[in-house]
């Protein structure tokens, strides 16, 4: 038993990563932990408010500035039932066939009266004149049917799109010109082109009074908002800040998530974050659409078409909104299976053990992964990663992803995934450790 005038004895060196573990904790004070912790929080949260702003600025830059894809965009409508009856219906009016039925019935029954026919029944010859003026309608009508249901009225509508693309400049910025306008609220397209055509098509059918018809500039509209002005403000702002938003948004949410005590834990929310902040932009596009049709102008003649242009216009914006939102809900499931909760330790080790299983079997059969299994053994943490990172680098270089472009670079990561534990589990086994349960199965994850 020690004197208690003895000094005390020395303690043992400690080693380089202990003596840093514990600067850095006398470093770490309480107050600089929740700073961060704070900064962390706003950073996230800023980034999910961005996700879907971000959505809105690509699907904005992209409509305005991208030719073909606006013309594809709005190329079936073409074929939509709705849209060809509005355009008959507005190119029937321009062409207003007008036929003086009554002179033309009373001519006949004066002439027919001449010769000897009764007063009553020169009287119902010219009572004829109403339905003169409908058979002429109908005729007109059949005509401008049958050339709008027909390849040519596609052509027609692609051209006009094709060289008034600026629709959407308009309708978002009030930029531009061309066959399409924008006055107080409405945003129109000329149909003279159709017109004209409807009007040579009449004439070849026998119509003669057809040729005397002026040239027109018919105007059909596409959309009406009393809140375009408000519209075109916000969307300037989107067009400036192009596709630079999401890259920001990106390496904002990276830089909050290297500042959380708990960085899965953080990435897994921020994902949930972001893709609930689409689902409130998607339903209030539901609502919005709602909304607008309720209110439709009394120049927009047809709700039906008005609805199929809405949709069209919007599709790209709706799919862009669902990838997002399968996005967020892959990468916090992914960062939920990296983590040290039961369920994912039991998927991760329930995975080695069919490895290992499958390699065993391998060997028996004398298939041997050789050197390569031993070295992706050895190197599975940054093999895991590097895979990681290239999915991730092709997601980013995709043009326009998808749900099924999400679902599909998922399934490829999986199937890498499994490729890299056969191979691991090949190099364990050559090297004698048939087990797997002691090797890390995946990247390293934090305690969140």
């Amino acid at each position: 038993m020690s004197s208690p005038n003895e000094p005390p004895a020395p303690q043992p060196p400690r080693s380089g990563s202990a003596a840093r573990e514990a600067n850095g904790a006398a470093r770490g004070s309480p107050a600089g932990r929740i700073v961060q912790s704070a900064v962390s929080a706003v950073i996230l949260v800023l980034t999910c408010i961005l996700v879907p702003v971000s959505v809105l600025t690509v699907w904005v830059h992209d409509i305005v500035l991208d030719t073909d894809r606006y013309v594809a965009t709005m190329a079936p409508l073409a074929k939509n039932e709705a849209v060809q009856a509005a355009a008959v219906q507005r190119a029937t009016e321009a062409v207003a066939v007008r036929v003086d039925a009554r002179a033309v019935t009373d001519d006949v029954a004066d002439w027919l009266e001449s010769q000897g026919l009764p007063p009553r029944a020169a009287d119902a010859v010219r009572a004829m004149a109403p339905q003169v003026d409908s058979a002429v309608d109908g005729a007109v009508t059949k005509v401008a049917t049958r050339f709008v249901e027909s390849d040519r009225f596609a052509d027609v509508w692609t051209g006009a799109n094709r060289v008034a693309h600026t629709a959407v400049v308009h309708a978002l910025t009030g930029q531009g010109r061309g066959a399409v306008g924008v006055s107080d609220g409405t945003v129109t397209l000329n149909i003279g082109t159709l017109v004209e055509q409807i009007k040579d098509a009449l004439v070849n059918a026998g119509l003669s009074p057809a040729s005397k018809i002026p040239e027109v500039h018919k105007q059909m509209v596409l959309f009406h908002s009393e809140e375009l002005g408000k519209i075109r403000n916000a969307a300037r702002l989107l067009d400036v800040l192009g596709n630079w938003l999401p890259v920001i948004t990106v390496l904002l949410g990276a830089g909050g998530v290297l500042l959380a005590r708990h960085r899965r834990r953080a990435l897994a929310w921020t994902a949930l974050g972001a893709a609930f902040a689409c689902l409130i932009v998607a339903i209030g596009l539901v609502i919005g659409r709602r909304y607008y049709l309720d209110h439709l102008p009394a120049q927009v003649q047809s709700p039906a078409a008005a609805a199929a242009i809405f949709d069209t216009i919007v599709r790209f914006l709706r799919v862009s909104l669902r990838t997002t939102i399968a996005l967020g809900i892959v990468v916090a499931l992914g960062a939920y299976l990296i983590g040290p909760g039961r369920l994912p330790t039991a998927v991760r080790a329930g995975s080695d053990r069919t490895a290992d299983s499958a390699a065993l079997w391998a060997g028996k059969h004398r298939i041997h992964t050789g050197r390569a299994g031993t070295w992706v053994e050895a190197n599975r943490r940054w093999i895991t990663l590097g895979a990681m990172l290239v999915v991730v680098l092709v997601f980013a270089l995709w043009n326009h992803p998808t749900v099924l472009t999400i679902l599909l670079l998922a399934l490829i990561l999986l199937v890498l995934l499994a490729l890299i534990a056969l191979l691991a589990a090949g190099g364990r086994v050559n090297g004698g450790r048939g087990g797997g349960a002691e090797h890390p199965a995946g990247p390293p994850t934090d305690a969140g």
